[in-house]
């Protein structure tokens, strides 16, 4: 997903609604969808250690969430909560990216 993409998924009701809330807060994939919308904005000359860590961090979690799998049902795919969390870190099973 692109940056553009992310942030307006981020934004709207549906990436909201997703996710593990601790007290009420912002879900855990949803902030860290808004890094990484950061750390895409960055010229890749200013990338820290850190980012890069939190970058395999995304690829980490991605890889096992795609692994659980989501709905059978093609169908039941696109507003499921499955493709939504995925789609707060980053990555649209509908799309392959």
């Amino acid at each position: 997903m692109t940056a553009d993409l992310r942030e307006r998924h981020l934004g709207s009701k549906e990436g909201h609604s997703v996710g593990h809330k601790e007290d009420g807060d912002e879900a855990t994939g949803h902030r860290e969808g808004r890094r990484i919308v950061e750390m895409l904005d960055k010229k890749k000359s200013d990338l820290t250690d850190d980012d890069y860590g939190h970058m395999r961090k995304v690829v980490c979690y991605v890889h096992r969430h795609l692994k659980q799998g989501g709905p059978k049902d093609k169908d039941e795919v696109k507003d499921s909560p499955w493709r939504l969390s995925l789609m707060n870190w980053g990555h649209d099973p509908l799309k392959g990216a």
